[in-house]
């Protein structure tokens, strides 16, 4: 089974995705899509087997959307598309592609989702937020 992470080490929701795809015995594809950040078309095609739209798809917490005027309603795909291709931390975190779906996975127990194994036994978060308890039952 192939999962391919776009990753930012930097960023805990995107640390507790990745802990959890291990923990499902599996070690993905890790994309650090800061520094290798994937072309429109990849972008594109991950939004919409994601079924969310572009906009949904752009962080604003911790980046220049605000700067860049980003709000505006009247900015079309290829606007966001070149702000993202010129800023990728724009890019909201983490996306998941799995053979059973794609997913924008905040929060991460989104994951869980579309993995093939989501009985990961216990997880907690970094924060120590119980996502399964000891008995296997998803708290989150």
């Amino acid at each position: 089974m192939t999962v391919t992470i776009f990753h930012n080490p930097d960023c805990g929701t995107s640390r507790n995705t990745l802990a959890m795809i291990r923990q499902s015995g599996v070690e993905p594809l890790v994309i650090a899509y800061l520094t290798n950040p994937p072309d429109r078309a990849r972008i594109l095609a991950l939004v919409r087997a994601a079924g969310i739209g572009l906009r949904q798809a752009i962080r604003q917490k911790g980046t220049p959307y605000a700067d860049l005027g980003l709000d505006n309603p009247a900015l079309t795909n290829d606007d966001l598309l070149d702000a993202i291709a010129a800023h990728p931390i724009l890019l909201n975190r983490p996306f998941v592609e799995t053979p059973r779906g794609v997913r924008l996975c905040r929060p991460s127990e989104l994951v869980l989702d579309i993995l093939e194994n989501p009985d990961i036994g216990p997880f907690s978060k970094e924060d120590g937020e119980v996502i399964i308890d000891e008995q296997g039952k998803r708290l989150a």
